[in-house]
Order: C-alpha cells, then structure tokens, then sequence
C-alpha cells in the first residue's frame, strides 16, 4: 500500500553507520588532498612582505599578482605552454593510437608468440638515455621537440599496449565472428566494432599519456637544451635553481604549472570516471 511504500522509501535513504564513517573519511581524504593546492594557491597571490612577516599558512593581507607576472615574464611562459602542450598532445595522440594498432594485433589477431612480444616491448622501455642521446645527435634530433615526441610516444604506447592486448584478449569472439561472417574487413571490425566498446578504456589512456608527458622533466631536461624548445617543468625547475628565488614566486609558477592539467582533466573527467567504471565492471 501507500504507507508501505513510504515507509519503505525512509528506510533506503537512512544511512548506516558504515556511510557515515566512509564519507567522513572521504572528505578528510579529499580536504587532504586539496591543502597542498590552497595554500600554493594562497602564496601565489602574497607579497614578499607579507609571505616573510606572517608564513606560508595564513592568508594574504595585500592581493598581488606580482609572483606570476615575474614568472610569466621571465620564463617566457607562453612559448613553454606552448612547447608543453604540443608535445603532450601529439604524445597522447600518437601513443593511443599504437596502442590500439599493437593492441588489435596482439590482443584480437592472436599474433604467435604475443606474450613475448608485450614484454620485449614493456622490457625495451628499460633502455638507458645514452644510446638515445648518441642516436638523437646522429640523426641530429637532439634538442628538438620531435626528439622528446619520439620517446614518449614509444614509452606511453608500450603501457598502452601491455593494457590494451589483455583487454582485447578477452574480448568477445562471438561478435567478431559475426562481423567477420556479416563481411566486416579487419579494418572494418577494429573501426567500427572494437573502437566503441573500447573507447572508454582508450580515453583514459590518453588523459593520462598527456598528464604523464606534461609532468616529465627528467628526459626532457637531457635532450631540451635550448630555451625555445624548453617544457614548463624545465622552466620551473630553473626558478627552483635560483638561490634568489622569492617562495611567493615560485609558488606562482608551480600554481601556473598545474592548472593547465587540472583544467585538461575537468574537461575529460566525464570520459575518466566513465572509462575506470567499465575497466570496474569488465
């Protein structure tokens, strides 16, 4: 009746203890998480003043933009955002799709030998920087952006690979087989019939490939030489070298750092949660 429905809607929406203590914990997690960037943030728009007379935890007394203007000026942060996002870019791009192309044939064309081959491939990335930087200088690639795009591409597509191949193992045979019956060629089944069940878990690779590539500094700091061609971690760390560096400045720059991939992943974060929930339920 009525009154049963009623009653029995009260009780799903009363919370146990368990709930209680887990979105407790949830948000002490998340505010945990979130301190580090507010107070970045909160330094970044101090005075040196200020920052010396009352510490890093308190609030501004003065509002200032003096930190980014001076990190922007003298980085010449434009031009570094720039470096950084067309080699983040083309990475993802470029790594996403070998991995799908490696993964079809390892996972789906059952290629003799596959499980050697992912971890010759996942083994290769093993591989000291000297013979790359000897090879770079030979084809005379070093210190260019197509060097950095070079070694990524092949570093993120052999984790891609290794993911994707034990997807695409499991996949269903029975769909490929009435693609195949239907007359789908192979490029046909991957296009139009693998590509969209997989595009979750192909989204996620490739909102990490950028994050992973615009946060790399130990790779582009050996073959970037240059300041034209030079990365945003690069620039940063340059700041971190100089004794004289103001903590409000430096807080501006490692704030101006970060907000172009937190605001790449507000932009896909539908396309995450989306791609982690099926990897979940797979």
């Amino acid at each position: 009746t009525a009154a049963a429905r009623k009653a029995s809607k009260k009780t799903q929406h009363v919370r146990s203890a368990g709930d209680w203590i887990t979105l407790i914990l949830l948000v002490a997690g998340a505010l945990l998480v979130l301190f580090p960037l507010l107070v970045l943030t909160v330094n970044a728009f101090k005075t040196s003043a200020d920052y010396n007379a009352t510490g890093p935890l308190s609030l501004p007394k003065h509002f200032t933009m003096e930190g980014i203007i001076s990190f922007w000026t003298t980085t010449n942060f434009p031009l570094k955002f720039w470096n950084s996002f067309i080699i983040s870019l083309v990475v993802a791009v470029a790594a996403v799709v070998l991995s799908v192309l490696n993964s079809f044939a390892l996972g789906i064309g059952k290629v003799k030998g596959n499980t050697w081959i992912v971890l010759g491939i996942m083994l290769a990335n093993m591989m000291p920087q000297d013979p790359l930087y000897t090879m770079f200088k030979q084809v005379g690639l070093y210190n260019t952006k197509l060097a950095i795009i070079i070694i990524f591409t092949i570093i993120q597509s052999a984790y891609g690979t290794y993911l994707l191949s034990s997807v695409y193992g499991t996949f269903p045979q029975a769909i490929l087989e009435a693609a195949a019956i239907d007359g789908a060629s192979r490029w046909q089944i991957l296009r139009k019939v693998v590509l969209p069940i997989s595009w979750p878990t192909i989204s996620v690779l490739f909102v990490f490939f950028f994050v992973w590539t615009w946060n790399e500094y130990m790779i582009p700091m050996a073959f970037l030489m240059s300041d034209d061609v030079q990365t945003i971690p690069l620039a940063l760390a340059t700041l971190q070298g100089q004794r004289t560096m103001e903590a409000t400045t430096l807080a501006s720059a490692s704030l101006l750092s970060i907000i172009p991939t937190i605001i790449f992943f507000i932009i896909f974060q539908r396309k995450l949660s989306q791609g982690i929930t099926a990897g979940a339920v797979k």
